[in-house]
């Protein structure tokens, strides 16, 4: 990827503040980790004597920027979702189209206070105590329960495609095809067993696509903001939650070896039941009713066995082009290592769905 000249984005990004503010002026530049999508930078926007910590998001040169490259439609969701009760997102400050793909689109959000952690894979020199990664992981349900509250006309996003069940799961099976056959051996197993039988749909909704607590900013258990839009999308709301179920119980590792602190971290999670409890309590007190909270917690085992199937073709296929590398990346070659896990890890949540069935049959 090309590098983009500093100078000239913060020059791009001032002229783009300057349509809201005369006397706006965009300084500093600070590349910050994390999204493969896009380009993220932390700066600071001057204005009147205030100063102000901002985020700049902006397309990758050279690139169409079309799906999760596409920074002006991650800023239209939060725009959308700005002011929504309960679901804080980062304010968009400002944006511009560029000229792409040799001028990215960017826009600027605000930077907010907090912290990000999943608290039983990530590795911190302050990990949360072991209370309050808990109860983000009840804050997370709740949340995600007033978004879900509302339809996609609604908040805006109406006009969307709906994505089936069907094409999400074709997705990753097109995605596990393209790897090496030693990498995920028996994934065609966990394809077929979850292609059998697929839920039928339910009322569509706003998906982050990507929905942990990792993606969120907290102040102890506060939650500042909901972060990385890079794949929302418009489809069954059971995704977003049985994702957020999945990293209670995650088989995937990426550290071999975590602190004590971390591993207390998460020593105290809620259960799966609980937090699904929570998200249903929730829906209800938002209005929902009980068909409603009925259909939105039914068939939760087969999402969270799709989840388990994105995770794993997620990282063979990160890894197929890992290893290729003269220093591969040390957390993929330990996920490398534990992707059978998470094949097997899929293949149990089914068991249970089964069970399920044959003791309502008999």
């Amino acid at each position: 990827m090309r590098e983009l000249d500093p100078d000239d984005l913060i020059q791009r990004a001032t002229r783009a503040a300057r349509r809201t503010s005369t006397t706006a002026t965009v300084r500093g530049l600070r590349q910050l980790e994390g999204g493969v999508s896009s380009l993220t930078y932390a700066s600071e926007l001057l204005d009147e004597n205030c100063v102000r910590p901002i985020v700049l998001k902006v397309a990758p040169p050279d690139l169409a920027p079309v799906r999760n490259r596409d920074v002006l439609r991650q800023a239209r969701v939060l725009q959308q979702l700005d002011g929504l009760a309960g679901f804080p997102v980062p304010g968009v400050l400002f944006e511009d189209g560029g000229d792409p793909p040799g001028v990215p689109p960017l826009f600027a959000m605000e930077l907010l206070p907090g912290d990000s952690y999943e608290p039983m894979l990530d590795v911190s020199d302050t990990p949360p105590s072991p209370e309050v990664a808990a109860e983000r992981m009840r804050v997370a349900a709740r949340a995600l329960a007033r978004m879900q509250s509302v339809s996609p006309q609604a908040l805006g996003v109406g006009d969307e495609p709906v994505s089936p069940v069907t094409e999400e799961l074709g997705r990753w099976q097109r995605l596990f095809a393209t790897v090496d056959p030693d990498i995920g051996a028996g994934h065609e197993k966990l394809h077929a067993r979850l292609a059998e039988r697929t839920p039928e749909g339910i009322d569509p909704r706003l998906l982050h696509g990507d929905y942990r607590v990792a993606n969120m900013l907290f102040t102890d258990s506060g939650l500042e903001a909901v972060i990385d839009w890079e794949i929302w999308s418009v489809g069954d709301p059971r995704s977003d939650l049985a994702w957020l179920l999945m990293h209670v119980e995650p088989a995937q590792v990426f550290h071999e070896h975590r602190s004590e602190a971390d591993r207390a971290a998460g020593s105290q999670m809620p259960s799966q039941q609980e937090l699904i409890d929570v998200y249903a309590a929730a829906r209800r007190e938002l209005g929902a009713s009980e068909e409603e909270v009925r259909a939105a917690t039914s068939e939760l085992d087969w999402f969270l066995g799709v989840c388990h199937y994105k995770t794993a073709s997620t990282i063979a296929v990160i890894w197929k082009r890992e290893r290729k590398r003269e220093s591969p990346d040390p957390k993929l070659e330990v996920a490398a290592r534990h992707l059978g896990e998470v094949l097997d890890a899929g293949h149990r949540v089914l068991d249970q769905r089964n069970r399920r069935s044959s003791s309502l049959v008999e």
